[in-house]
């Protein structure tokens, strides 16, 4: 017998407190079920009218080699106890990506912290902002926690923007995607950047939920974007990695650069994001007349794409 619907949770924080790790896990684990249908796993569907979307709770618990009622505990967010082998049914059960299955293990077995324990600024070593000052004609820069920008080369302000004309908290990739209407002109495939930040975002709520900034960041951009809250209750993670991104520069024209994430050992939770152009491409030749006029496309760029402090 089918399962009544339940209906969809609201899991943003309100402004600086922690997100309900037990809310996420549900509804997380709810929007993966909801996905599957029962031919995609190889179990018949005999027709009949479905009241939920997706596969119900005794067909996923099947396919786990669970209970149905040890199944239905841990999507109402009780993962107390439950077993990293248990997890793994579940993960291929559900077919999760390898970067939602990290995501699953974090909301059901979180790491202990220290309460009430605020998270240190993130600081950039000394030598990695030398090597972006010397990536000449490379966009480069470091992102953190929360999609946070830490620290950019000259390249990456005449590209996207001089982002030290913003104060410190308004260099966020997520805020800028969703409250500046500039960077919804700049990114030709804007709705694809807004889905991987909000994905981001998710990855980072996972493995911080107690984090009081992150909170407030989801807090605040669920007030003001009806966009992010629709991508938000997706629930959808995924790990910041490489590919293309398109974009409409004000001075230049079409961009098409390819970029790649490097994590630091060092660091796991900043990455440096490096942006190139095909060699001979229009979008190379684009690139080179960036760095030609230096501080003079920085300047017009900003002008451009970027409200003045």
């Amino acid at each position: 017998m089918d399962e009544q619907p339940e209906p969809a949770q609201d899991t943003s924080a309100e402004a600086g407190g922690p997100l309900d790790r037990r809310a996420e896990l549900s509804e997380f684990l709810r929007t993966r079920r909801a996905r599957l249908k029962p031919e995609d796993v190889g179990l018949p569907d005999f027709g009949r009218h479905r009241r939920v979307p997706g596969l119900r709770r005794e067909e996923l618990a099947q396919l786990a080699g669970v209970s149905v009622a040890y199944y239905t505990r841990l999507e109402q967010g009780n993962g107390r106890n439950v077993s990293a082998e248990v997890l793994d049914a579940i993960a291929r059960a559900l077919r999760l990506t390898d970067a939602e299955h990290a995501h699953l293990t974090h909301l059901a077995k979180p790491k202990q912290h220290k309460k009430k324990q605020a998270a240190p600024t993130q600081q950039v070593r000394g030598a990695l902002r030398q090597l972006l000052d010397t990536m000449d004609g490379i966009p480069a820069y470091v992102v953190g926690r929360r999609s946070d920008i830490l620290v950019w080369n000259r390249m990456a302000a005449a590209v996207f923007g001089d982002w030290a004309l913003l104060p410190p908290q308004e260099r966020n990739w997520a805020r800028m995607t969703f409250l500046k209407p500039e960077y919804r002109e700049l990114f030709v495939e804007w709705e694809q950047k807004a889905t991987d930040i909000v994905s981001y975002l998710r990855m980072d709520a996972g493995c911080h939920p107690d984090d009081p900034r992150l909170s407030a960041l989801v807090g605040e951009l669920s007030v003001k974007s009806e966009e992010f809250r629709r991508l938000w209750a997706t629930h959808d993670v995924k790990e910041k990695s490489h590919g293309v991104k398109r974009m409409q520069h004000p001075l230049v024209g079409r961009l098409e650069l390819s970029f790649e994430t490097f994590r630091l050992i060092d660091d796991q939770e900043q990455s440096l994001i490096t942006y190139h152009a095909e060699p001979g491409s229009p979008s190379a030749e684009a690139l080179r007349l960036l760095a030609s006029w230096g501080t003079d496309a920085t300047r017009a760029g900003t002008q451009s794409t970027t409200p003045q402090a």
